[in-house]
This record gives C-alpha cells, structure tokens and sequence, in this order.
C-alpha cells in the first residue's frame, strides 16, 4: 500500500480543527468530498480514525496514532516552505500547553520557566474549564494540562496524570497581626477567606475544623486562585492557601504566613495523552522533580 499524502493532509487538518465544516470551509471544498477523501484514507489504513458521534469527531486510537506521525510530517513540510522563502531554516518545536483558569499563576509560570527565552521554541499557552481543556487535549490541540486534580483515563480516553508538585498550605494575612499560633486559636481569629467547597484544600480544611470543633468565620469562598490573591492582599482577612498563590507579596513583606495547616496540601498535576513520540520540550517540563517545580515557585524559607 503507497500512502496517499493529498488525503493524509486532508485528515490532518479536521484533526486539527475537529470540526468537518469548518475545515472543508477553510480548504475550498465540498463537506461530502472532504467526507469521501477521509474515508478513503481509513481504507486505506483498514481502520477508522474518528468516532463520529452526530455531528462530532472524536480521534480513535488509529487516528490518534495517524495523527501524530501527520504532525510531525506537515510542520516539517511547512518549515521546508518556509526554509525556501526566506533562506533561514526556522526549526522551532511547538507546545500547546493549557491550564485550569483556577491554578495559581505563579505555578504555571515557575514550572513552565526552563522553556522561557528558548528561540527553537513557540509556546502556546492557554486556561479554561478541566473539562474544555481535556476535549481538546484529546483532539491534540493541546499538548499538556496543568491541573490540580488527575483524571482517570481509560481506553477511549488515554489521558494520563503526572503528580508533578505538592506544596503544604497555610494561614496568610496582613504582617504583623497579634494571633495565637496555635491551630484552633489561628482559625477563629478572623473572617476567613478560603477555596470553594469542591476545592479539595476547602474539604480537607473542614475536616480540620471538624476535627477541632471550630466553627470558622468564612469571609469568602473563592475559587479562583488569581482573585483569592488579590483579596487576601486587599481586604485584610485571613486567608487558607497555598503559599505559592502569593508568593511576591510574602517576599515584599505586604503578607505574612501564620502557620501551616497539618496534613493540607495543593497538588499540581500534569495531564497529557500516552504517545509514542514526546517533543523535547514535553520530555524538559515532565522530567523535573517535584522538589524542582516547588522551588521554582515558591518564595526562600525565613531564614
């Protein structure tokens, strides 16, 4: 069997854009000739590389495997396009990386720090809903999730979770406030801002309360870590939370950690999906420690 590239091409770019229409749209063809090339290409090939579910295409496993060695073989061709047209050979690997809209900013930004400043490289970054950015990992329009969850792949749906951090949470508020160290007297010394109930910082914190009989004075439930931020540093409260999540104004001395929550921790984790091939950049940012990431982004202990 010779591969035909003209429909290998054509199957790369609905892979792309996951939708049938708007690709046959953008190529200047009929939707049902579009149709008719894909389904020759999976005679081809003896397999079929999407599910269609209604209007919808998801990859099957063949046509995520056709997928990626289409990727590697379009860049390469639009890199010898542009080799030809400016005489200088572009070679830069591209990353697609997305992440909860409720991660902390500056995580993503120490985890992601090794790949800053690389001229090979383009980096594409991207936030939303778990649930969003999972579609589109699994229709490779992303190449890494960063969340603070895992998710559970399975057969249709090979996503895998990496445990790539895990930092303690505390008690953060304005410096200098006159407050007992001591857990219980901690959590009733002031309103408290804390994460929203699905949070599992927020349900392991309860627990504690629960543990102790205290019954705190909950200010505001926050789920994004950017506003959780910018309210703890404005309003005065207390607030429970990682650290890290404001870890400039802990180094310019406008907030002050507490006390440690025992047994509480924020886990990061990686989500990609099982490939046979790894860019170089994704094998950089996966093949750090947990101890790496955590230093990367979080402020220098009290000396």
């Amino acid at each position: 069997m010779k591969l035909n590239y003209h429909h290998l091409y054509y199957f790369w770019r609905v892979a792309r854009a996951g939708h049938l229409t708007r690709t046959a749209n953008a190529l200047h063809i009929s939707q049902s000739a579009l149709s008719g090339q894909i389904r020759k290409l999976e005679a081809s090939f003896g397999h079929e590389l999407f599910i269609r579910e209604g209007r919808r295409l998801k990859l099957s496993e063949a046509g995520r495997l056709a997928f990626s060695y289409a990727e590697d073989i379009f860049r390469q061709g639009e890199e010898l396009t542009e080799l030809f047209a400016s005489g200088v050979r572009p070679n830069r690997e591209v990353l697609r990386v997305g992440a909860v809209a409720t991660l902390s900013r500056n995580f993503q930004e120490g985890f992601l720090q090794p790949l800053f400043g690389r001229d090979d490289l383009e980096l594409s970054l991207q936030s939303g809903h778990l649930d969003d950015l999972l579609r589109r990992l699994s229709a490779h329009r992303l190449d890494l999730i960063l969340s603070n969850q895992p998710v559970q792949g399975d057969e249709e749906n090979p996503w895998r979770s990496r445990l790539i951090a895990r930092q303690s949470v505390s008690v953060i508020g304005p410096p200098g406030l006159c407050i007992s160290r001591e857990l219980p007297h901690l959590l009733m010394a002031s309103s408290l801002i804390v994460p929203g109930a699905t949070n599992s910082v927020r349900q392991a914190f309860d627990q504690i309360c629960e543990h102790h009989r205290i019954r705190p004075i909950i200010a505001a439930e926050v789920d994004d870590m950017a506003l959780m931020r910018l309210l703890t540093r404005d309003t005065g409260h207390l607030a429970v939370l990682p650290p890290v999540v404001v870890r400039d104004e802990l180094l310019a001395g406008q907030l002050q950690e507490y006390g440690v929550l025992p047994g509480v921790y924020e886990e990061f984790y990686a989500i990609n999906i099982r490939r046979h091939f790894e860019t170089p950049a994704l094998r950089t940012l996966l093949s750090k420690t947990s101890g790496e990431v955590v230093n990367k982004a979080e402020p220098p202990a009290d000396t």
